[in-house]
């Protein structure tokens, strides 16, 4: 018993530094490319200090690698099998009467243990940091708001108020709607005719209207003037603005549920954060289904020959699988699919091809 539980500690640590390893080099590499593209774009906005760049990019970092933990595991888990098959130590196990599944089960454990990491302590925290680095990419780039929306940034929104009509463009939306930041208001009477321009770095939103802060209003006719605070009346409930202006990835996997419900009473379309808590949900699962995926490539003995098309064939299937799923999410997304078949079928795909070719290769 003793020596089977070392043994077990012994494998689940090598999958567990095989992971953190691969989701380490992906995140040096997501990190140089995004702070790249930053300087790209602080050259074309002015001089942005390198302490914010480099700020905004480590707030965005964590988003990006939460994309990349399913494939972190398979990636880990081939190279942890691959260490194991090189010195022979899985040879060792089955001469020993270990199955596959025995010396599997401490890998299994830990993709699990990583999926529910991943989804209940690492997303929300992925999640305040992507709604930050919004807020501080807005504040340091909002003197230049034709850049931001040139490059995608913002958002726009038709809203009416008791004043009359106007559109509102935001380059970041936080809590939940409530907060803009790098606002742009154009503004009309009740006949339809414009009648200012609104250009502020915050917005928040009260009962029946935005405030403005340090807010600059240009009239026809007449020169811009500046107000420290400045209101514009909305008919707008924080549920519509978070539907328009915010993105699922800035939501919580605890915030989620309530997030639905609201939206559900607001009568607003609500496929997109079904399908996001879905596919929260289903992730412990997915990272289950990447470690079979990667046994199935990886137990092959090196003296056998063909590995390296091996684990080639389990790379490309892994990412055959990513573009399944983000199919299916896009299908779920427009209301062709419920939400949970959206997220959970290609799992269920992965976990049943993966389990049957292993039984294959054990049994015949």
């Amino acid at each position: 018993m003793i020596r089977s539980f070392t043994l077990s500690r012994y494998i689940a640590r090598l999958f567990l530094v095989a992971i953190a390893s691969t989701l380490a080099v992906c995140a040096l590499l997501i990190f140089m490319i995004d702070f790249v593209e930053l300087l790209r774009q602080s050259s074309k906005a002015g001089n942005v200090p390198v302490a914010t760049l480099v700020g905004i990019a480590l707030l965005r970092l964590s988003a990006y690698v939460e994309f990349l933990i399913g494939f972190a595991v398979l990636v880990g888990t081939i190279s942890a099998l691959l260490y194991l098959n090189r010195k022979s130590e899985l040879a060792v196990m089955r001469a020993g009467g270990m199955s596959v599944w025995q010396f599997l089960a401490p890998g299994l454990t830990v993709g699990l243990l990583v999926g529910v990491f991943a989804v209940t302590v690492y997303n929300p925290l992925a999640a305040r940091g992507r709604a930050k680095s919004e807020q501080v990419f807005a504040k340091a780039f909002g003197n230049d708001t034709n850049l931001l929306r040139s490059q995608g940034g913002g958002s726009w929104i038709t809203q009416n108020g008791v004043d009359g009509e106007s559109v509102l463009g935001a380059a970041a939306a936080s809590n939940r709607g409530l907060t803009l930041t790098g606002v742009m208001i154009f503004a009309y009477d009740r006949d339809g005719h414009f009648s200012e321009r609104v250009d502020a770095s915050q917005a928040e939103l009260k009962d029946g209207y935005w405030q403005l802060t340090d807010a600059w209003v240009s009239r026809l006719g007449q020169q811009p003037e500046k107000f420290t605070s400045y209101l514009v009346s909305t008919y707008l409930t924080p549920d519509r603005v978070q539907e328009a202006l915010g993105t699922v990835f800035s939501v919580s996997f605890w915030d989620l549920p309530e997030l639905i419900e609201a939206a559900d009473k607001a009568k607003l379309s609500t496929e997109r954060l079904r399908v996001q808590y879905e596919s929260l949900l289903v992730r412990p699962l997915l990272c289950v289904a990447m470690v079979l995926l990667a046994a199935t490539v990886s137990l092959r003995s090196f003296r056998s020959g063909g590995i390296q098309t091996m684990v080639t064939t389990g790379m490309v299937g892994g990412v055959g699988f990513f573009l399944l799923s983000e199919i299916a999410r896009q299908i779920g997304i427009a209301g062709l699919a419920p939400a949970w078949a959206a997220a959970w079928l290609p799992v269920a795909l992965v976990l049943i091809i993966a389990t049957t070719v292993l039984l294959h290769q054990e049994d015949g």
